[in-house]
């Protein structure tokens, strides 16, 4: 469920020109998404808040339309997300998440 999906150009350069540090990224994801306390999906739903929070609309995007298409989550869990972002982050991080998740709807 977990593939190998990272997001950012660097980071093919880095598959192909170090691949020791790529290694490393990718063990890190996995001790990081291990599912022990915390199911993947409810990770999943806490990156989209941080991307989300930090306004990064593209990562929020791809953990989106991943968490979507992998593990079935909903319009109305993103948006439960978006509404912590709106009182933890602020107006500006929520609308652009809430932008980024309609584009998404209307495809």
């Amino acid at each position: 469920m977990k593939d190998e999906v990272f997001f950012g150009e660097g980071i093919a350069r880095t598959k192909s020109d170090y691949p020791d540090l790529y290694k490393a990224i990718v063990a890190l994801n996995e001790a990081a998404y291990t599912g022990k306390a915390l199911d993947y999906k409810t990770q999943k739903l806490i990156a989209i808040g941080i991307n989300a929070a930090a306004s990064d609309e593209r990562a929020a995007k791809k953990q989106m339309m991943s968490g979507m298409k992998e593990l079935g989550i909903t319009k109305d869990e993103i948006v439960d997300v978006l509404r912590v972002v709106l009182l933890t982050s602020g107006m500006p991080p929520y609308t652009k998440g809430m932008k980024v998740l309609g584009e998404i709807l209307e495809k």
